[in-house]
């Protein structure tokens, strides 16, 4: 089977691997579409603190069951999704449903061989049928489920005031199932592209382009007050730090992207607003169902959100152009 392999930073190689043998208690998916994420590309420049190379990529996946055991509710030819991140069950995470920070957890195309290939052997707890939503959807169930699980970690409410500081695809995750609970949402970001994107798209109440002057313009905004709640999503150190000065007294941050290193702040400042400091890490079953309904009940801009397509056997020469700020990449989509 056709297989994608990241050896090193930079470097993608094809490579063609024996299928999979399915053990017991696990599924044998024919891989159908995979979704490229921040993840594989910081996989793919050397920047994912939690991984060891060689590795393939990919953990936004659907496809169709090849073999699964019986009695097990799937068929050969179900379309599903999976849940990429493996729990354990067992540990002080998962023992509270908090699947997603397990203390064991092997995440697809991270601590363990992703998407990135033909074929793909998983256990049955981590696959689900994907009734009533097409295989692009269900492929992009994964990152919008993070942005859906940060949310909720943040107990968002109608008529609150959120700020997401990154308007990428999760930083879009985040601003679309904020505006399905009924906040006011601005977005911040660099690129007037995908704040054109977060206003058309996602219906973003209010769009501030990132540089000089727009800590004023929040503040005006917002008569001074700030937000209830503020969500980073740009992996990136200094706008984290910064994010600190956007919330209101009584807000919240979440912080919903990871850069390596330790973060610093203003202890005056933080405990002055009584703020709340949450992480919020991957998603759970939960937060993938809720963002399947949204889809089914066609709450969700998919089509617009998957602007770049490529085929498997492509990516080793076509990856690096998913990189490229000009070429307007939201969500890319491999299709195998």
């Amino acid at each position: 089977m056709l297989t994608v392999t990241c050896e090193s930073p930079g470097h993608l190689v094809a490579l063609d691997r024996p299928r999979p043998t399915r053990l017991p208690g696990e599924v044998l998916l024919r891989v159908k579409r995979v979704g490229v994420c921040g993840t594989d590309l910081h996989i793919f420049t050397g920047h994912q603190p939690y991984l060891a190379y060689p590795r393939v990529m990919g953990h936004e996946l659907s496809g169709l069951v090849e073999e699964a055991d019986a009695g097990s509710g799937l068929q050969p030819g179900d379309a599903v999704y999976v849940m990429p991140y493996l729990s354990c069950g067992e540990c002080i995470a998962c023992r509270q449903g908090k699947t997603n920070c397990c203390t064991r957890i092997q995440v697809l195309g991270v601590h363990r061989d992703g998407a990135f290939t033909e074929y793909l052997s998983v256990p049955r707890r981590f696959v689900g049928r994907a009734d009533g939503i097409t295989l692009d959807q269900a492929a992009m169930l994964e990152f919008l489920a993070i942005g859906a699980h940060a949310v909720r970690r943040g107990e968002v409410r109608p008529g609150q005031r959120v700020l997401v500081v990154g308007a990428g695809p999760i930083g879009l995750g985040v601003m679309l199932f904020a505006k399905l609970r009924g906040a006011a949402v601005t977005a911040i970001d660099g690129r007037k592209d995908r704040l054109a994107f977060a206003r058309d798209h996602l219906g973003a109440d209010s769009i501030v382009a990132l540089g000089d002057g727009d800590e004023a313009e929040l503040s005006r905004q917002t008569g001074g007050e700030f937000f209830d709640l503020v969500f980073d999503a740009t992996g990136n150190r200094q706008a984290m730090e910064r994010g600190f000065r956007f919330i209101a007294h009584g807000g919240r941050y979440v912080l919903v992207s990871i850069v390596q290193g330790e973060l610093s702040f203003s202890d005056p400042e933080f405990h002055k607003r009584e703020a709340t400091l949450l992480g919020s890490r991957n998603a759970t079953i939960e937060d993938f169902e809720t963002v399947m309904r949204a889809m089914r009940e066609g709450r969700v801009p998919d089509a617009a959100l998957a602007t770049h397509r490529l085929a498997l056997a492509d990516v080793p020469t076509g990856f690096p152009r998913l990189l490229d700020p000009g070429a307007g990449v939201i969500k890319a989509l491999v299709e195998c």
